[in-house]
C-alpha cells in the first residue's frame, strides 16, 4: 500500500572547484569535474522512482549556496522526512554538516547522520582521536598544514606512509602517488597536494594488507566486503584511489573489485564486526554508515575511515552489502526512509504526551 507520506530528496548540485580530482598532476585523462557528484546525480531519478513505490509524493531538490531559496522550497513543501543525500555544497565538503543542521533547525526529520557526526568524520584527524579515546585501533598519523614546510625530523612515523587530504571524502586526491616510501617522495607529493588543493594533509602510517568495508544499517552490520586488487601491477599500491572508484577506463578501476561477503574465518569476522560497530558508536553515527578497515600482516584490524551517509547508489558497496543480506535496493531506500519517519512519529508522541 502506498503511503501519503511526503518525501523530499535533497542532493548536492554538481560543481567543480579543483583543477584535478584524482590526486595526480594534470594530464589528458585527469577528470576536470568531480565524477563522484556527477555520477550520483544520474541516480536521483531512479531513487525517486523506487521511493514512489512506497510514497505517493516524492520530490527532489538540488542544493546550492542559495540558502534562502533552499529554506523557502523546503518549508513550502513541508516534507514528512528529508532524504538527505547532500555530501557537499557547491563542491565544499565542509558544508555537508551545515545542510543537516539547516534541516534540523527548520524542524524536519531527515535520514542519516547528525551534523556533529558528519563534521567529526569529515576531519580525518579528529576521527582518529575520537577512535583512539575509545581504544579503537587506527594507524598513527600527523597533520601537515597547507602552507607548512616539513623536514625529515618532523616525520616521526614509520614509512611507508599514505598522504590524504584532511577534509575530503570520495577518495578525492587519492592516487598511486599517495603512498610514499621515504621523505623525498613525501616532499614531492606533499608539495603537489598543497599547491593543488590548498588544504591540510594527513600523513598516516600505511597498513600493508587486506582492505575491508563494513556497512552498517540501523545497528546491523551487513555482510563484510573485501576490496580485491588481483591483477593490479605490482608497482602500484593496493589502495582505493579516486580512479579506482570513478574512472572506468583506468587501471585501478579495472583491478579494484569488491567481494561480498569477504572470505574471513568466524573469529576474525566477529572481531571485524565488533570493531566496526564500536567505531559506529564512537562517532555517534545513526541510520547508516560504512567503516573501512585494513588488516595488518598479523590480521589485526585498523579503522582507516568512518563514512557517515556513504554512497548508496545502486552499484555502491553499501547496496552490494545490503543485497548480500537479502535486502533489495528499493527496500534499502525504504528502510532508511523509515528510520527518519520513525523519529517523526516518536517526536509526535512526545509532544502529544
Amino acid at each position: 500500500m502506498i503511503s501519503n507520506t511526503k518525501i523530499l530528496i535533497c542532493y548536492n548540485a554538481p560543481v567543480s572547484i579543483f583543477s584535478v580530482y584524482n590526486g595526480k598532476p594534470a594530464g589528458d585523462k585527469n577528470p576536470q569535474n568531480d565524477l563522484s557528484e556527477k555520477g550520483f546525480k544520474k541516480e536521483i531519478s531512479k531513487v525517486r522512482a523506487f521511493l514512489r513505490k512506497y510514497y505517493s509524493n516524492v520530490r527532489t531538490l538540488a542544493i546550492d549556496r542559495d540558502v534562502q531559496k533552499t529554506i523557502k522550497k523546503i518549508t513550502a513543501y513541508k516534507p514528512d522526512a528529508v532524504f538527505n543525500f547532500v555530501e557537499s555544497v557547491e563542491g565544499i565538503a565542509s558544508y555537508e554538516y551545515c545542510m543537516a543542521g539547516l534541516i534540523e533547525l527548520l524542524g524536519f526529520d531527515y535520514t542519516g547522520n547528525l551534523p556533529s557526526c558528519l563534521g567529526n568524520c569529515l576531519n580525518k584527524s579528529r576521527t582518529k582521536n575520537i577512535l583512539r579515546s575509545f581504544g579503537i585501533g587506527t594507524p598513527e598519523s600527523l597533520i601537515i598544514k597547507k602552507s607548512e614546510k616539513v623536514t625529515a625530523k618532523d616525520i616521526k612515523l614509520t614509512y611507508p606512509l599514505i598522504l590524504k587530504l584532511l577534509n575530503e571524502d570520495a577518495s578525492i586526491g587519492i592516487s598511486e602517488f599517495s603512498v610514499v616510501e621515504n621523505f623525498r617522495s613525501l616532499q614531492k607529493h606533499l608539495s603537489f597536494l598543497q599547491q593543488t588543493y590548498k588544504q591540510d594533509v594527513l600523513a598516516e602510517e600505511y597498513i600493508e594488507g587486506r582492505e575491508l568495508n563494513a556497512a552498517i544499517l540501523g545497528r546491523t552490520v551487513l555482510p563484510v566486503s573485501e576490496i580485491i586488487f588481483k591483477g593490479l601491477p605490482g608497482k602500484l599500491p593496493r589502495i582505493v584511489t579516486y580512479d579506482g572508484k570513478w574512472m572506468k577506463e583506468s587501471m585501478y578501476f579495472k583491478y579494484t573489485n569488491p567481494k561480498c561477503p569477504a572470505k574471513l574465518n568466524k573469529r576474525l569476522l566477529k572481531k571485524v564486526e565488533e570493531i566496526a560497530l564500536a567505531a559506529f558508536d564512537a562517532m555517534s553515527c545513526r541510520d547508516y554508515a560504512r567503516v573501512d578497515l585494513r588488516l595488518d600482516k598479523n590480521y589485526k584490524p585498523y579503522v582507516i575511515e568512518v563514512n557517515p551517509n556513504p554512497d548508496i547508489s545502486m552499484d555502491s558497496g553499501f547496496a552490494r552489502a545490503a543485497m548480500a543480506a537479502g535486502i533489495e535496493y528499493p527496500e534499502l531506500l525504504y528502510r532508511i526512509s523509515q528510520l527518519a519517519l520513525s523519529r517523526k512519529k516518536s517526536d509526535t508522541q512526545v509532544k502529544a504526551g
